[in-house]
């Protein structure tokens, strides 16, 4: 493949919407199957380290995909969150957020993790609450005495980031395809997409057999199904459904991020975001079903639902009227997360599944180092050996 340089002249690339627009394959290089971040983020470095391929990003909805873990991701960055060998990394992807994709929602904001013992690392709990004025009412220092500060950690909007990335690779000569099915086929994928007239009287489904060189499969947790479904390779990945519930407590943009028994809290929108420690994958088939406290149905599954009580103590707010259960799930946030190499501690990773085709997973550790992770991908597929991190 030619890889091209950065200051490469190229015309904006085209988008296909859904009304009337005429669609042939120019001869793609490279198609990216899913515009969540991994796959915009992918898209977008591709374009600057690769130029001359020729790109297309599809997606089944909009950019960013408003259907996987993207939108409800939790958007904290803590290198405390990478493990030790990779920290380099996750401090490349925080200058990327802080310089190369404009207003992304980022906010320095410390993250303080609480303990019921003390480890290592780790102070008093009452004397780092008071530098927070509005959290001693929602943490009962007693329960959770010790705690570890990280006053780098920062949050941002991964919409935003897959939306810029997105952006800037069809302002860089990419082609984008929203509100288009892709199926994997050997040797490329087959396409389906839905147009209209541009008076809406006429609908017509048309179908299109791509055959680039290279696949990148970013569908989130539907990833590793597609690879196994489709292409007949078996993975070892898993996936789990997280929801993300409202808490409605003030927040303001000097309250730090909690965590607590794996729970964390993530200041949003003058309130808190919810987001619930994963336990384990979800088996094949499983249907998300809600749970019952005291005998009344809540939108929460009953995993998320029994955390939540168990904290309820530590933090008392949760025993509130301001934790927004619901009455079914519907009316709680969520999304189904890719658990790269079947652990809720996998790292983001690349799979090369045979021929053309390439898997990119995000998973739980995504907003520290999904981007590294998807630069990786392109770098790899640009022929570039060269990461900056290192």
């Amino acid at each position: 493949m030619s890889t091209g340089q950065n200051d490469t002249a190229h015309a904006a690339g085209r988008v296909w919407a859904h009304v009337g627009q005429a669609f042939a394959d120019p001869g793609y290089d490279v198609v990216v199957v899913g515009a969540g971040r991994m796959g915009a983020a992918c898209a977008h470095f591709l374009r600057q380290l690769a130029p001359a391929l020729r790109l297309l990003l599809l997606d089944e909805g909009g950019l960013p995909s408003e259907d996987g873990a993207t939108i409800l991701a939790p958007g904290v960055w803590s290198d405390t969150d990478a493990a030790p060998e990779d920290r380099a990394e996750a401090r490349w992807v925080r200058e990327q957020l802080r310089t190369a994709f404009g207003d992304v929602g980022l906010e320095p904001r410390p993250l303080l993790t609480l303990h019921a013992q003390e480890e290592a690392g780790t102070q008093p709990t009452a004397p780092l609450l008071a530098r927070f004025p509005a959290l001693p009412d929602l943490i009962d220092p007693g329960a959770l005495p010790w705690a570890a500060l990280d006053e780098q950690a920062l949050t941002y909007r991964p919409g935003a980031v897959a939306l810029s990335c997105g952006q800037q690779a069809v302002r860089h000569g990419a082609d984008l395809m929203l509100n288009a099915r892709a199926t994997l086929v050997s040797g490329g994928i087959q396409v389906e997409r839905l147009t209209v007239t541009n008076t809406h009287q006429v609908v017509t489904h048309e179908t299109h057999l791509l055959r680039p060189a290279q696949v990148v499969v970013a569908l989130g947790a539907a990833g590793p199904y597609a690879a196994e479904h489709d292409l007949g390779v078996h993975t070892a990945h898993a996936r789990a459904y997280r929801q993300a519930p409202r808490l409605n407590v003030p927040s303001s943009a000097h309250t730090p991020v909690l965590r607590a028994a794996g729970l964390t809290l993530r200041p949003q929108n003058g309130g808190f975001t919810l987001v619930p420690h994963i336990h384990h994958r979800d088996p094949h088939g499983y249907v998300p079903q809600g749970g019952h406290l005291t005998g009344v149905p809540t939108g929460l599954r009953r995993e998320t639902l029994e955390d939540l009580v168990a904290l309820m103590d530590a933090v008392p707010v949760l025993a509130t009227e301001a934790l927004e259960l619901g009455r079914s799930l519907s009316d709680v946030p969520g999304a189904w997360l890719a658990l790269p190499g079947g652990s809720a501690r996998g790292r983001p990773l690349h799979q090369h599944l045979g021929g053309g085709a390439w898997l990119l997973l995000g998973g739980p550790q995504a907003d520290v180092l999904g981007l590294s992770t998807a630069y990786d991908l392109a770098a790899t597929l640009a022929g570039v050996a060269d990461r900056p991190w290192h």
